[in-house]
């Protein structure tokens, strides 16, 4: 269970690290407008905002801290039952992104076909794998 929470956390740590960098640069993309396209699937004015990108990367790492605690790796910080329910929802949502993503990048056509094609391959399996893992941490408390 150590080792399932731990490759969550650090991955949903990666995952955030790499919106903090978004705030700033399209990397590892040469533009925004290709940013915008392969990454988010929308043109380069519909972008979100910087301090929305911040909030998602706050909201990812705390999603991470939250999975490890549960599993014993970080110290909880304040009552047990946070990190319980915490553990749960992150297993939720990244369901509900990683399920969605499937479903819609598999029926959508024609609006962002790039994005919906690595959505189907790379992000949507991400987010239902590391909810697998999350579940995992969820049921499987540190003792």
């Amino acid at each position: 269970m150590r080792i399932a929470a731990g490759i969550a956390a650090v991955t949903l740590a990666l995952v955030s690290a790499l919106h903090v960098i978004w705030i700033f640069s399209p990397w590892p993309l040469a533009t925004r407008a290709d940013f915008a396209r392969l990454v988010v699937g929308v043109p380069e004015e519909g972008l979100p905002s910087r301090p929305l990108t911040a909030l998602v990367a706050g909201l990812i790492a705390t999603a991470g801290y939250i999975v490890a605690a549960r599993a014993g790796l970080l110290p909880e910080v304040g009552p047990r039952w946070v990190y319980a329910i915490g553990a749960f929802a992150v297993a939720g949502v990244l369901a509900l992104r990683g399920v969605g993503g499937l479903i819609a990048s598999g029926v959508r056509t024609g609006s962002a076909p790039d994005f919906n094609a690595l959505d189907l391959r790379y992000y949507s399996p991400l987010c239902v794998a590391l909810a697998a893992l999350s579940l995992w941490a969820a049921l499987r408390p540190a003792d």
